[in-house]
């Protein structure tokens, strides 16, 4: 069962998408790792839930039997890792908040008529936790008053009055998270409000005499993470983390891969001791730059291959999952921005033997496509129109290569369809492929580029290295047009 929940708690907007898991809860007498005693006021002989956080998502973590007197308990050998957690009800609606820490024996008692009077009895990070969520809330409704008086202002005066009032107040919350952190070093509260917060930017500043604009912009980069250490569990099990990781990366991190590689360096290396965190950041990551937003930035998943995967943490991984990366990963190595271009001696239409490297020209648009892929009915002709406007008057030489030795036919008919003219057409026999496969070689056409989806392009220099890649058709224009104004003489 899926459903979508925004409850406003402790201060946190908590979106709810239940990810159905089998859980139950056990009524054994041994030994046990937690043991959470539950009374649910009026639900009787009905199964209700614990839930938490996984990054951004929300998993079910228990589920307890109510007697008929609502009475319960989540209980496991094991225990749950410490974090956030929420009540859910039969309907998979959550009803509130609660902190679960290494004591994991304590007791709820609550009435669903009745929500903000529940009680956690035998947990003091609960009593700070609760209190804080009070306090916060009651500060919230005050702020929300005070915005919508502002909003229905009549008058410049009244406008700059709630304004005021908004800011002092603003101030106040603030004073009295810092304030529950001062007054509670150590509980897990204090720890995620450390997490929850940014640094505020200060003023610009003068060095020398000069003043330094990017003061304020590094002084909160260099304190993002006060307080946060990267191998902490807990981390996974609020629904703010990962939010602020992302914006991490998206406005204090440079899009160049060595800039992004030497920040996953650090977070790695101290999450490595984290027995949930670490797999959670590593694969994060790899999904992420697997299949990067930006050009140049695979070369961040190979370097989470080469210093992560293949030195051992492929363990973490089932066996098609580890092929699919390694390979992913080797087809990568051998077409990064900088690198000479891979040998390519196929075949003309005419079955002639042909070489990239032998086609001289300052820019060479190297062009994987597939004539059955319907994709490529659009794109192929819509770079063609690019050539015709205006790669042509700047020397530009496409080689295309069919992907499909299948569909010759097929081929040969939409080159002759759609004029493509003036371009280099070749592809690889099924022959000289199963020669390659036969002989051992490590990578085939496919894998030397990369091609695991039509069309797949490069721009190569007249040395044939890799200057572009995996762009839109759009942006390669623009490229090559920046490219040549660069290039030509001032007048």
């Amino acid at each position: 069962m899926r459903k979508l929940v925004f409850v406003v708690m402790a201060g946190f907007l908590l979106p709810l998408c239940l990810i159905a898991q089998n859980t139950k809860g056990t009524q054994n007498t041994k030994p046990i790792g937690h043991s959470i005693e539950i009374i649910l006021k009026p639900y009787q002989n009905t199964n209700i839930y614990i839930g938490t956080n996984y990054g951004k998502n929300r998993i079910l973590a228990d589920s307890a039997l109510l007697n008929e007197k609502s009475e319960g308990v989540f209980k496991s050998k094991t225990k749950l890792t410490p974090g956030i957690y929420f009540l859910i009800s039969p309907k998979y609606s959550i009803l509130f908040d609660f902190l679960v820490d290494e004591s994991q024996h304590f007791k709820i008692i609550a009435d669903t008529l009745s929500l903000n009077t529940f009680q956690i009895i035998g947990s003091k990070e609960n009593d700070i936790f609760k209190a804080y969520s009070k306090s916060m809330n009651d500060l919230g409704m005050q702020l929300s008053s005070i915005e919508n008086k502002y909003k229905t202002a009549t008058s410049a005066k009244d406008s700059a009055s709630f304004k005021e009032l908004y800011l002092n107040k603003d101030k106040e919350l603030k004073a009295a998270r810092a304030n529950v952190i001062k007054t509670n070093p150590g509980s897990m509260t204090s720890f995620f409000l450390n997490v929850m917060q940014r640094p505020e930017a200060p003023a610009m500043t003068t060095i020398n005499g000069k003043l330094d604009s990017l003061y304020p912009y590094y002084y909160v980069k260099n304190h993002f993470w006060d307080d946060v250490v990267f191998n902490d569990n807990r981390l996974l099990r609020t629904p703010f983390f990962e939010e602020k990781l992302d914006e991490y990366f998206k406005n204090y991190v440079s899009r160049e891969p060595d800039s992004i590689i030497e920040e996953l360096q650090y977070i790695l290396t101290v999450a490595k001791t984290g027995k949930e965190i670490y797999p959670f950041l590593l694969f994060k990551f790899t999904n992420k730059y697997i299949a990067p937003e930006f050009m140049g930035q695979e070369k961040v998943f190979i370097h989470l291959f080469q210093n992560f995967f293949a030195k051992g943490d492929t363990v973490l991984l089932n066996e098609a999952s580890k092929k699919s990366i390694t390979e992913r990963a080797y087809s990568m190595m051998a077409n990064q921005l900088g690198l000479a271009a891979p040998s390519l001696i196929i075949n003309t239409p005419e079955n002639k033997k042909i070489s990239l490297y032998d086609q001289k020209a300052p820019y060479t648009f190297l062009a994987f496509w597939d004539p059955t892929c319907s994709h490529c009915k659009i794109e192929i002709p819509r770079l063609d129109s690019f050539y015709k406007a205006s790669w042509k008057n700047l020397n530009v030489k496409i080689f295309s290569v069919n992907t499909n030795a299948k569909e010759l036919a097929a081929w040969k008919t939409f080159i002759q369809e759609n004029h493509l003219e003036n371009w280099t057409h070749a592809y690889q026999t099924e022959e000289d492929l199963n020669k390659e496969i036969k002989a051992g070689l490590p990578t085939t056409i496919r894998q030397k580029y990369d091609v695991f989806k039509t069309p797949t392009y490069y721009l190569l220099d007249a040395d044939k290295k890799i200057i572009a890649k995996n762009l839109s058709l759009e942006q390669f224009n623009d490229f090559l047009q920046n490219a040549n104004n660069k290039s030509a003489p001032n007048k």
